[in-house]
């Protein structure tokens, strides 16, 4: 990757963050870094609280937030928009200080939220969820780290050669002590770790050129938990090598505060939902913490390079390259949650083994943690679910949409591996023609892909979380391990596409800015969906999504009636939600069965409007 291919990443951004009037929007930008993130797996989510705050002598100030499923994770975006507009040929920084002063501004932020001292903010601001949870007792407590992601339109580089040199920007962990009074009363201090992300153009650039793959997480112990970990070689080939060791608990609860699910990146469990500590490992921990390696069936790990050292005649694990926990991650988990409910786990230790994979291929090393996480686990049922691009459901849907015409003539572009879009605009000998033949409205991503097909159907709150969860229930609909597939078809895809139709007409419908309906799109939009789904399963499928297709749009009747379902969807995601963050708790079920048994909604649509809007018979 040069200096050049991080100018043309800057200009597709900003095309892509033009808002109708022709001016960047902040919040569109980050629409579209979002899902090259979580390829990378540094987020779990595309989806994000978009609550913009600046201070008035603008030294604090945040883009929005997101909060990890298991709540212990903070995670902050703040938009560099000093750089913006700047021509991309002069977007270029060389000193660490540029982004300092970036990061302070959200960490002002967060730090003046903590201390209640943000007086400005108003409570229908969209920021005040995050405000008052982080000066409540809760917030504090519930918090153990805060991730920012400075997102800049820069390219990182070193003048030091004799040409301008590409180069990477990282900031230090920083452990923040702040005083609050505790539930009972009483003075107490909380530690809280900073992590600070520079997500510039080489970073992005990096991840389309890649295709999404993410960089292997190196783990440098010494780095983590202040000192190296004693092993033993249990075994050695020519590219393979195992490793025994015992960690004690504390070493699991570092890790785990540090890299969270990235620990856990090729783990299918991962992909399971955490609901909290494991009951039986709790009361192990608690009642008879020497006897915990002895009941528990411990870690696996894999990784494909390691950094061994001798000392006084003893190994030592320096480093891994590409550290995953393929089997034990709800082990990890549930330590760590553990220690944070106040349990002590310092008597706690866990066995581990190291597999080091050294010379195998990138495919080959997937099939060998896969087989790996489905041989060794005992705990409970691991599904075999493919969630890689090769899926063999996902290569028959870029087939249909590479052969398969809209009754215009047209056709819709399939993105089944990131950055395939921008490949084939490279290699095309005009590649205005296929920009021009693929207008970002008739193109998408399988995470896409999931959202529109996914919200067609009752678990909107599902599309809400966003990420692998929902791409793990559509591949799991596709492709189910009980019961018959799905028939990846033409009938099928058309009726995809129907999907995908309504779902982006309601986003332009709904709005975002001054001109929208609210703050709570991407919730109102999967909510509305679901909303006519089950009318339409209670009203012998009278709303056709074939007709959708044929006439490749919403009609302005439906979209008149879209809009005053969207407005009632998000007023009612407001009057049932249990907490003042809306967005967050739209990821819950408990709201959405609250909206759907509600007499407002069975009143909407039960109304003769609704019957003749959607009765397409």
């Amino acid at each position: 990757m040069d200096l050049n291919s991080t100018f043309s990443t800057k200009q597709d951004l900003i095309d892509a963050s033009l808002d109708s009037d022709g001016f960047v929007q902040q919040s569109l930008l980050l629409d579209e870094i979002l899902p090259l993130l979580l390829e990378t797996k540094v987020v779990d989510s595309e989806d994000i609280n978009h609550t913009y705050y600046l201070s008035s002598d603008n030294k604090a100030k945040i883009n929005g937030y997101t909060v990890n499923g298991t709540g212990e994770r903070l995670q902050i975006f703040i938009v560099d928009d000093d750089w913006l507009l700047v021509d991309a040929q002069e977007s270029t920084v060389s000193q660490r200080s540029a982004y300092e002063e970036q990061f302070k501004r959200a960490e002002r932020f967060i730090s003046n939220a903590l201390q209640g001292s943000l007086s400005d903010v108003q409570e229908s601001d969209p920021v005040k969820p995050l405000v008052s949870r982080l000066s409540s007792v809760d917030g504090i407590e519930s918090f153990d780290v805060i991730e920012f992601f400075l997102v800049t339109l820069t390219s990182t580089v070193s003048f030091k050669g004799k040409s301008v040199e590409l180069r990477s920007i990282h900031f230090q962990d920083e452990v923040k002590n702040y005083s609050y009074t505790n539930q009972q009363g009483l003075k107490s201090r909380k530690e809280i770790l900073f992590i600070r992300r520079v997500i510039d153009l080489n970073y992005l650039a990096n991840v389309i050129a890649s295709q999404g793959r993410a960089e292997p997480l190196v783990v440098r112990f010494k780095d983590v938990i202040g000192n190296n970990i004693k092993v033993i070689k249990a075994a050695e080939g020519g590219d393979f090598e195992s490793y025994l060791c015992v960690l004690d608990a504390n070493i699991l609860v570092d890790l785990y505060k540090r890299y969270s699910s990235q620990l856990l990146e090729k783990n299918v469990r991962s992909f399971l939902q955490f609901k909290g500590v494991n009951k039986g490992i709790r009361q192990t921990i608690r009642d008879e913490p020497e006897k915990f390696i002895a009941y528990n069936n411990g870690l696996t790990i894999t990784a494909t390079s390691a950094s061994c050292v001798y000392h006084k005649k003893e190994l030592y694990l320096e480093s891994l390259v590409d550290f995953q926990i393929v089997n034990g991650g709800q082990t990890t988990a549930s330590i760590y949650f553990s220690n944070k409910e106040g349990i002590d786990v310092s008597k706690v230790k866990v066995m581990a083994k190291i597999n080091v994979a050294k010379s195998t291929r990138s495919d080959d090393l997937e099939d060998l943690i896969s087989k790996i996480s489905e041989y060794s686990n005992s705990q409970s049922k691991v599904s075999k679910v493919d969630l890689r691009s090769r899926n063999k459901k996902l290569i028959k849907l870029k087939s249909l949409s590479d052969t398969v015409m809209t009754p215009s003539g047209k056709r819709w572009f399939f993105e089944r591996a990131k950055g395939d879009f921008n490949t084939q605009v490279r290699k095309a000998p005009n590649s205005n023609r296929l920009k021009s033949e693929f207008p970002p409205e008739r193109r998408f991503t399988k995470e896409l892909m999931a959202k529109y097909y996914c919200a067609w159907g009752d678990a909107p709150y599902m599309v809400k979380k966003g990420g692998e969860k929902v791409f793990r229930t559509f591949i799991e609909n596709l492709d189910p391990e009980v019961g018959p597939d799905v028939e990846v078809d033409r009938s099928f895809y058309e009726e995809l596409v129907a999907r995908i139709i309504i779902f982006r007409t309601m986003e332009k419908i709904y709005g975002q800015g001054k001109g929208a309906i609210g703050q709570l799109r991407s919730a109102a939009v999967p909510y509305a969906m679901s909303a006519i789904f089950n009318w339409n399963i209670s009203n012998n499928n009278r709303f056709s999504l074939q007709r959708i297709w044929r006439e490749e749009q919403i009609g302005e009747q439906q979209k008149e009636y879209f809009k005053s379902l969207l407005q009632l969807i998000n007023d009612l995601i407001k009057r049932y939600s249990l907490s003042d963050d809306f967005g967050e708790y739209s990821k819950k079920q408990e709201l959405w069965e609250s909206i759907k048994s509600s007499q407002e909604l069975k009143d909407f649509m039960s109304n003769a409007y609704t019957s003749k809007m959607l009765d397409f018979s």
